[in-house]
């Protein structure tokens, strides 16, 4: 295999990019090479990783009562010893976006400088909102705007109206509408910029070096400016071997956090036992119908369902707007986008903080869990985004997808709110985080109905992570080629499922959240230095008018 041909067959969707004589590929090391079981792999990767994931599935179902309560420490050393360091880099990933923007680089287009766009707007907008965080959107949609309004955070109480301890951020005590206020930036922080920058910052590396200098569609590209030729070698391997744990860890915890959404909501409807073994069956059911959407390939398994999944997930949007509190949906849209930015100064402060549970319990593990998250959502975002200008790009990713967000956290997180002040719901606040979605559905009408959608769209949303998670490990895994065996995209789908099931019998949800972190702590050190090296690959650019 040549050099060249070698570009041809791992180009993005099936074109050929232009190579570039400044990045030329060490075809020794990147070629793709046959294995066992006819298994078309980059050795080093997979056989490294694979056997990694495949020891610690067999470690953590071996020792389950040894390591849950290691899962419990290892989270809660790094959110309280890292949390300074999570910020900081969510920071500058923002600020890295918005230099972009702003600066000359940004007229740089994605493909060169004849390259057109492969999508309409709509539709670029739409996959670029369901890129990102289906399952998340689902689990805290509620409980977020909830408990933050509910904690001495927004200095209310929902047991007796009022707290005596402190408000930080100057929310007023007592003040519903301050504690309201303030609760739902406290929300709206975790799911607009900062995260989006974190997408976008790897999604424009991926997109740059692949569709503008012809290198292979996997993580190593991006360092090519400041590693040269050894990007080929252990440095770009150790690279992918990063992203591929990293990204599994990060679709587990999403797994796990599927499996028990959808747990509840079964029990909540049809009085299906709760528990560990309900949750495991869950996830070996929903992968065995990802393992299908696998086998079916990109446009008829992974287009489709996420096709339906967004029509649905608008339908129930629309649904929660009509029926519930409409007027203080639609103003406190507007009130919540402000709010936000009002508090972001004070919310993105990594260092001196007196709400150590917020920045710790919460935003730590938040931007752990986007970061391992990163190499999934930014390969899918990179792959669509052919034909768009750096500032275009930018701009889109940051803004579109958080603007859906904040409507979405505004709709869910709004309507419980207000049928626990205005309405005295106490239930709502009172059920387990699983459950809360489904709660605040059963005050509205058709809640059998409503409820149902929501299971569909949890699992759903698990199976889309799930086949989509699948593609974009193996071609990581596969040095960057798109269409690699069958087998191996088995292989991945599998294991996904294996590692959410040791991580729920080893430790449940805590076990979840401590693998996304420890996982995406190494990985944040890794993105910070991708951003290095994509400004250096775009000061190369040509740039349009």
């Amino acid at each position: 295999m040549t050099d060249k041909d070698n570009h041809d067959v791992i180009a993005p969707e099936g074109k050929v990019n232009p190579i570039n004589t400044d990045y030329q590929v060490g075809q020794d090391n990147i070629a793709m090479q046959i294995g066992p079981f006819g298994l078309d792999i980059h050795n080093r990767v997979f056989m490294i990783s694979g056997l990694a994931i495949v020891a610690f599935v067999f470690m953590t179902l071996a020792f389950q009562n040894q390591v849950a309560p290691l899962f419990g420490d290892l989270r809660g050393w790094l959110t309280s010893n890292l949390d300074w360091f999570f910020l900081a880099s969510g920071n500058i990933f923002v600020l890295v976006c918005l230099g972009l923007i702003v600066s000359p680089l940004g007229k740089v287009r994605i493909g060169g400088t004849e390259a057109t766009p492969d999508f309409t707007y709509i539709g670029w907008f739409s996959m670029l909102f369901a890129a990102g965080m289906g399952i998340g959107l689902m689990f805290y949609g509620v409980s977020e705007p909830l408990s933050h309004f509910g904690s001495s955070f927004g200095g209310i109480s929902v047991e007796n109206g009022v707290r005596t301890d402190w408000a930080p951020l100057g929310a007023a005590m007592g003040d519903a509408d301050a504690a309201r206020s303030l609760g739902m930036a406290a929300t709206i922080y975790h799911w607009a910029l900062h995260p989006w920058a974190i997408y976008a910052v790897l999604a424009l590396g991926l997109a740059i070096f692949s569709f503008n200098k012809g290198l292979p569609l996997t993580v190593r590209s991006v360092f090519y400016p400041l590693l040269g030729e050894r990007v080929w070698g252990w440095p770009g391997h150790l690279i992918d071997i990063l992203a591929v744990v990293a990204t599994l860890f990060g679709l587990a915890t999403s797994l796990g956090f599927g499996a028990s959404q959808a747990s509840a909501g079964l029990n909540y409807l049809f009085g299906l036992p709760m528990g560990t073994t309900t949750e495991i069956v869950l996830v070996i059911i929903i992968t065995g119908i990802a393992m299908v959407s696998v086998l079916a390939g990109l446009d008829a398994g992974v287009k489709r369902l996420s096709e339906i999944n967004m029509a649905l997930a608008a339908l129930l949007l629309l649904f929660v707007i009509i029926v519930g509190p409409t007027l203080l949906i639609l103003s406190g849209f507007f009130n919540n986008m402000v709010s936000y930015l009002e508090h972001l100064p004070a919310l993105s402060m990594p260092f001196e903080r007196e709400d150590a549970n917020y920045s710790q319990g919460w935003t730590a593990f938040y931007w752990a869990w986007w970061i391992s998250w990163s190499p999934f959502v930014g390969m899918f975002i990179a792959r669509v985004s052919r034909g768009r200008t750096v500032r275009e790009f930018l701009v889109s990713v940051l803004l579109v997808p958080s603007t859906a967000c904040v409507l979405w956290m505004t709709a869910f997180g709004g309507t419980a709110i207000s049928q626990l002040v205005n309405d005295g719901y106490q239930a709502v606040t009172e059920a387990a985080v699983p459950l809360q979605l489904f709660i605040m559905l059963d005050a509205l009408p058709l809640a059998q109905i409503t409820s149902f959608i929501g299971i569909i769209l949890v699992v759903v949303f698990f199976v889309t992570s799930s086949d989509s998670g699948s593609l974009v490990i193996d071609t990581i895994a596969s040095g960057g080629k798109i269409n690699s065996p069958k087998p191996q995209r088995v292989f991945w789908c599998t294991f996904e499922g294996l590692v959410a099931i040791a991580l729920i019998l080893g430790g449940g949800l805590a076990a979840l959240q401590a693998m996304a972190v420890s996982t995406g702590f190494p990985f944040t050190i890794v993105l910070l230095v991708s951003c290095v090296s994509l400004i250096k690959g775009l000061a190369s650019e040509p740039r349009g008018s």
